[in-house]
């Protein structure tokens, strides 16, 4: 049975918790899309981990952890994640990386800061982990396949083409150092001794686990309004985050993707730029962001101070709606115990119009937020 866990909001939603918790019953634990651009933070008796591209799940001698193809695949990132683990007395786990997934290359992440640094005040408040360049030279059809590390003699024919591409770039645009041809080649060979033991067919391996019955979750990273079809474009990931890319970045069919859990927050928060109607500003948002998560809401890639919201009726019922929810596991309520009030987020006023419909961008930003208070429980329920 293959589950998905995918985020209903800006992402920061507690997934990884929920995909820790359901791993102890499942066999297979894939992540389908994304980098190492976010993290999920867990906690267990090994210490505290902030796990950015293996799954939630890898603490488990049972199950095997899976990087997808729809994946951006910082190779070292991977292999120092692992010796994190092992450094600290966790099992080595069990871990395949798909031969179809994209390598993220060290110039991806040097483009995110060159093109955040020329945008200036226009940026996307982007992670700077490589993340955009990474995925448009996917599309583009310049990024390289893990496969492509085993073929020498086309590798290096294909990097000293990129790199001409990438050096005019570099040269006229950004005003920055060159790439040399055959540092990269190289780096690409180191990359290759790292990543070996673990390439396998993917998409085989999961076509034969659904066959015997396996239980498999599918790991999403972000939240529905982060999609760069259906989110707050254009200030999204570069890559779906929705449940549906689940069976695209996996390699299996949609029709096997039997339960969606959606993940919603008890209150929003967001980190990066971008329409975000429910935001409170202050004291008030000092307050819920320094009780709010596992340590305070603070980005687990960046470290930056996450922005605060109520909770988003109108973002969440559209999250759930695009992601085909199938149940809702609702997070971090207990934070929200030291409150007589709690206000609630029920409708956009848009040029003096309440609608209950997520819209587009441009309306987003004039969006006023509709707000309801209820009751508080004011006590501790952690």
């Amino acid at each position: 049975m293959v589950r998905a866990i995918v985020g209903a909001n800006w992402g920061d939603e507690g997934k990884g918790k929920i995909t820790d918790m359901l791993a102890e019953e499942s066999d297979i634990i894939v992540r389908f899309q994304g980098g190492s651009n976010a993290g999920h933070t867990i906690i267990n008796d090994y210490g505290k981990f902030a796990l950015h591209l293996l799954p939630s799940g890898v603490f488990y001698n049972h199950t095997t952890s899976v990087i997808g193809n729809g994946v951006a695949l910082n190779i070292p990132y991977l292999f120092n994640e692992i010796k994190a683990l092992t450094d600290k007395g966790v099992p080595a786990p069990k871990i395949l990386v798909s031969d179809r997934a994209q390598i993220l290359m060290p110039y991806h992440v040097d483009f995110d800061a060159y093109e955040e640094e020329r945008l200036g005040g226009k940026s996307f408040g982007s992670t700077k982990s490589g993340i955009a360049p990474f995925y448009s030279d996917k599309y583009a059809k310049i990024g390289f396949q893990v496969s492509e590390l085993f073929d020498e003699v086309s590798l290096k024919e294909k990097v000293e083409r990129v790199v001409a591409y990438k050096n005019i770039l570099l040269e006229h645009l950004y005003h920055k150092p060159l790439l040399d041809s055959e540092e990269v080649f190289k780096l690409m060979l180191s990359y290759r001794e790292m990543v070996e033991p673990y390439v396998a067919d993917v998409s085989a391996f999961l076509h034969e686990a659904i066959k015997e019955g396996k239980n498999i979750l599918l790991e999403g990273q972000l939240g529905a309004l982060k999609d760069p079809d259906h989110g707050i474009y254009p200030m999204v990931t570069s890559s779906s985050t929705l449940a549906a890319y689940g069976a695209i970045g996996a390699g299996i069919p949609a029709s096997e993707i039997k339960n969606v859990t959606t993940v919603v927050k008890a209150y929003s928060s967001a980190v990066g730029a971008g329409a975000f109607v429910s935001e409170i500003f202050g004291a008030e948002a000092d307050e819920l962001r320094r009780r709010g998560g596992d340590g305070g809401e603070f980005g687990a890639t960046t470290g930056r101070p996450r922005r605060m919201g109520w909770f988003d009726a109108v973002a969440t019922r559209y999250g759930c709606r695009m992601q085909g929810a199938t149940e809702v596991a609702l997070t971090v309520i207990d934070v929200l115990g030291y409150l007589d009030e709690i206000p609630i987020c029920v409708g956009y006023e848009i040029d003096g119009k309440v609608t209950k419909d997520f819209p587009v961008t441009y309306k987003l930003e004039k969006a006023k937020p509709v707000l309801e208070t209820m009751p508080g429980w004011k006590c501790e329920l952690r």
